[in-house]
């Protein structure tokens, strides 16, 4: 009862605004108001679900690319050892491949080759593995960091220069170090199953085993394995929030002067904020990639990396500095798109709420 009133109340208020509206016509304009953020906020979900089945496949490479067993199919979750992590020789792609000392080779397959490798022997649903957990992670990863990040801003804004760039590199620290505290546990989940190789007649691994494999071998920590990769992956953020404000307020400014000579000005462009998301998103990954790789290497299981920064110290003794940017092409791929649609979906959220 109470919630029909309340919307009486507010189609009355509707209709006081102009004589000619009609009862249709006000209750059009409480529900825009009252669900209009809900529906953006859906098509933001919706965009990103989308977003991730298409480069899962991606995300998968990229993945296996970083690991310490990306030339040998090797199972991380099955390796036990460090110094051997199946054999001294296996076989990839019909050649022999000797590993000395039990490492693997220096040259990394390409991206093309690593793809063409799992669906040869792994099928076609392995170019899937971890989907289950990234759809599950999104929507409350997302909704953590945009929501940490804005009232970061706001409370930031009142201690330094407001739209500063200490108060966009404070924010993006805060809302990092909370969303990766918060969903950590789902993205490793995500990696061991990326992780997991198998064969064609082989039964794949649920995120619900992996989950239960996870917390009966490691325990709670284990759910936490990578995570102080993950806090020095805030460096990648504050990059890259920092060089989007900038970028995204210059356009905007150029934008609308041109616009006020040329025609009516405009409230948000777009195609300026994708511009600005997709070049600050790549220099950010270029600048802050290592720390992916890192960070897969520290969730793998039965491993010999046991602290970030060891973990690099070893890969670039062993591999060499090369190996520290394995996989960033497919990064880059799913990354920019990814990220210059989500930017352009939040700003259009924040300017219906704003209009």
């Amino acid at each position: 009862m109470r919630w029909i009133l309340l919307l009486l109340l507010a189609v009355c208020d509707q209709l006081s605004w102009g004589k000619k509206r009609t009862l249709v016509q006000g209750l059009r304009g409480v529900l825009y108001a009252r669900f209009a953020g809900s529906m953006a906020r859906l098509l933001q979900l919706c965009g990103g679900a989308v977003g991730a089945i298409v480069t899962c496949p991606l995300d998968v490479v990229k993945t296996r690319l970083q690991s310490s067993g990306s030339l040998a199919g090797i199972r991380p979750m099955e390796s036990r050892r460090s110094t051997c992590l199946i054999s001294n020789i296996a076989s990839v792609d019909g050649n022999t491949v000797r590993f000395v000392r039990g490492h693997a080779p220096q040259t990394a397959p390409s991206l093309l080759r690593c793809l063409q490798t799992i669906v040869e022997k792994e099928g076609m649903r392995s170019l899937f593995r971890g989907l289950g957990p990234n759809l599950v992670g999104m929507a409350p990863s997302r909704a953590i960091y945009f929501a940490a990040y804005s009232r970061a801003k706001d409370k930031f804004s009142t201690i330094f220069q407001p739209s500063s760039s200490l108060v966009h590199i404070s924010s993006a620290a805060c809302a990092g170090f909370i969303t990766n505290t918060c969903v950590n546990p789902i993205w490793l989940v995500k990696t061991r199953l990326q992780l997991y190789a198998r064969h064609r007649d082989e039964c794949s691994l649920t995120a619900l085993q992996c989950t239960r494999h996870v917390y009966r071998t490691e325990g709670i920590r284990g759910f936490y394995r990578g995570i102080t990769a993950s806090y020095v992956g805030i460096l990648e953020t504050i990059i890259y929030f920092t060089l989007y404000e900038a970028m995204k307020d210059s356009l905007l400014r150029n934008s609308t002067t041109q616009n006020s000579i040329d025609g009516p000005k405009k409230a948000i462009d777009f195609l300026h904020i994708m511009f600005a998301a997709a070049i600050s998103k790549s220099c950010a990954c270029c600048l802050a990639y290592p720390h992916e790789v890192g960070r897969t290497r520290l969730r793998e299981e039965g491993t010999k990396y046991r602290s970030f920064v060891q973990t690099l110290l070893l890969v670039v003794r062993e591999e060499g500095y090369r190996a520290l940017y394995r996989g960033l092409q497919a990064h880059l791929l799913r990354q920019i798109p990814n990220t210059a649609l989500t930017m352009a979906t939040y700003e259009l959220v924040v300017h219906l709420f704003s209009s």
